[in-house]
């Protein structure tokens, strides 16, 4: 299954199952020191980034991949929203002679094909990105058990991607989100988006349910900020 079609089949529970994403949607809008007017999102989802903006905004233009999740985004006069790949040569051409304030981005644009590519086209239409990504140290227990590769950008094709355009703070921050048993992790595994639309075969889950014995998941996400365009 591919990531868009995993968000699309989970949109209606997106949101009783995102607790890591709320968290860092909310930190990543607390450390945003200005308030830009115009203000493009990449992967909007259910509009939990938005949800945290609490200054005046002129125009607010939401993209996501998942036309139902694009659904449960907030309406307003001043947001336009969009489906789109933020990848696809569709999205690029909708740039075109665009500008924006900031470009912000919550636990999206790691499922970038070219991440490199996506951050020097944003490059044209802002000086400014504020974003937070899943790192490929995600689930890094499971991947252990499992022998499975993540399949999010590790840190460091994170941050080249980031630098090729732009100079940039970073910061990485591990969580860990606790569940009540073993079943209600597993549903989380499966319903929260993070694992990007692949799935164990029966054999690795099983070998799974079997040795994790940790009551919580672990994620890595980076902060990235830009400075300036290098």
């Amino acid at each position: 299954m591919s990531v868009q079609n995993e968000f699309t089949k989970h949109a209606k529970d997106y949101n009783n199952n995102n607790i890591i994403q709320q968290i860092i949607a909310k930190a990543l809008v607390r450390e945003i020191a200005s308030t830009p007017k115009t203000i493009l999102e990449l992967g909007c989802g259910s509009g939990q980034v938005y949800k945290n903006i609490t200054w005046e905004i002129c125009e607010y233009t939401a993209i996501d991949f998942s036309l139902s999740m694009c659904e449960l985004h907030p309406r307003a006069k001043n947001i336009n929203i969009s489906c789109f790949d933020f990848d696809s040569e569709e999205f690029f051409n909708f740039l075109e002679n665009k500008n924006f304030e900031m470009v912000i981005s919550s636990s999206a644009m790691q499922w970038s094909k070219d991440l490199k590519k996506l951050v020097a086209r944003l490059s044209n239409v802002t000086n400014t990105i504020n974003a937070v990504l899943f790192t490929s140290n995600t689930f890094k227990s499971i991947q252990a058990i499992t022998g499975n590769k993540s399949p999010i950008l590790d840190t460091n094709t994170i941050k080249e991607a980031f630098l090729h355009s732009f100079n940039c703070e970073f910061e990485v921050y591990n969580y860990n989100v606790e569940f009540e048993n073993k079943k209600k992790l597993f549903d989380y595994i499966k319903n929260s988006g993070v694992s990007g639309g692949t799935s164990l075969s029966f054999k690795d889950a099983k070998k799974l349910y079997k040795e994790y014995t940790l009551n919580y998941l672990e994620f890595e996400v980076i902060f990235v900020k830009t400075i300036s365009k290098s």
